[in-house]
């Protein structure tokens, strides 16, 4: 049996189909119509300036990131993103939502400009794409039931017992934190956002949730206690850029620099509940490793 040819174009030799379908991407390229975002040209800025927003992927995470009931970036995160980008002639973000081990393939893909979502810099994250210099610093916690029944003090604390479940984001630092602290595989409960971490606790699905600190210190109710494990290394975050892009990221950087030595970015930081803005006046992203300098 043979597939019926498309009706219309009569017969098309495979070369044919080869320049036709050539020019089809070519067009979709030129007119964005692939879904890609708007830095294609090489420019970053110049393209999402054009585009009229930097299209940015978000999580539920906040004080970090949130995204509004009408589709809106919220956060602080996302906050320091559009003051920043507002320097640079970009007037807004174009928020899609997605899970935090969605985010680098993303924006490696094109689907995404920038990375305003919370997350952490690692040294494997710094070798897939650059970070802007880090706009927080805070330690992992835990978020358990109140009366904390299984003793839980760290994330050492639930490797120790493999009847233990810990709810984590998909592809976030904590979950990289705790397999590093021994915690095992199955183990692991991933969780899309918190919310979902907190209603895993509760419902019995997991026996704690792991986040930064100040996640879990928003997010987690009377219900809850918050542990901070003080065994953690200082979790920074930054906003991730393509590696093509860093120019866009150091023009990015010496705006957030000048927000720094002004006290802008220390005034938002506390604005948005953070307790600790002496701590980001001079961290640096190159604090985490080489490969993120």
């Amino acid at each position: 049996m043979t597939m019926a040819e498309p009706r219309g174009l009569g017969k098309i030799t495979s070369k044919r189909w080869g320049g036709l379908i050539i020019g089809l991407a070519t067009a979709l390229v030129a007119t964005g119509a692939c879904g890609g975002t708007s830095g294609t040209d090489g420019d970053l800025i110049a393209s999402m300036k054009q585009a009229g927003c930097a299209t940015v992927a978000l999580a539920e995470a906040p004080p970090f990131s949130t995204i509004t009931t009408d589709g809106k970036a919220g956060g602080y995160v996302p906050a320091v993103t559009q003051e920043v980008l507002a320097k640079l002639g970009v007037p807004g973000l174009c928020v899609k939502p997605a899970t935090y081990d969605a985010m680098i393939p993303g924006l490696q893909a094109g689907t995404f400009d920038a990375l305003p979502g919370g997350l952490n810099i690692t040294p494997e994250r710094c070798a897939a794409i650059a970070f802007s210099q880090p706009v927080t610093a805070q330690h992992e916690a835990l978020a358990v039931p109140k009366g904390n029944t299984h003793r839980i003090t760290d994330y050492a604390g639930l490797a120790r017992n493999p009847e233990l479940r810990l709810a984590v984001f998909s592809g976030s630092s904590q979950e990289a934190f705790a397999k590093k602290s021994g915690v095992r595989q199955s183990q692991l409960v991933t969780v899309p956002d918190s919310q979902t971490g907190i209603s895993a606790v509760k419902s019995g699905r997991a026996d704690a949730f792991g986040a930064g600190q100040f996640t879990l210190r928003r997010v987690a109710d009377d219900s809850m206690e918050v542990i901070v494990d003080t065994s953690s290394p200082v979790s920074m975050i930054g906003i991730g850029f393509r590696k093509r892009d860093t120019a866009a990221r150091d023009a990015f950087d010496a705006q957030l620099e000048q927000m720094r030595k002004s006290g802008a970015l220390g005034a938002l930081y506390a604005k948005f509940g953070f307790p600790n803005p002496e701590e980001i006046k001079d961290i640096s992203r190159s604090s985490v490793s080489q490969a993120c300098a």
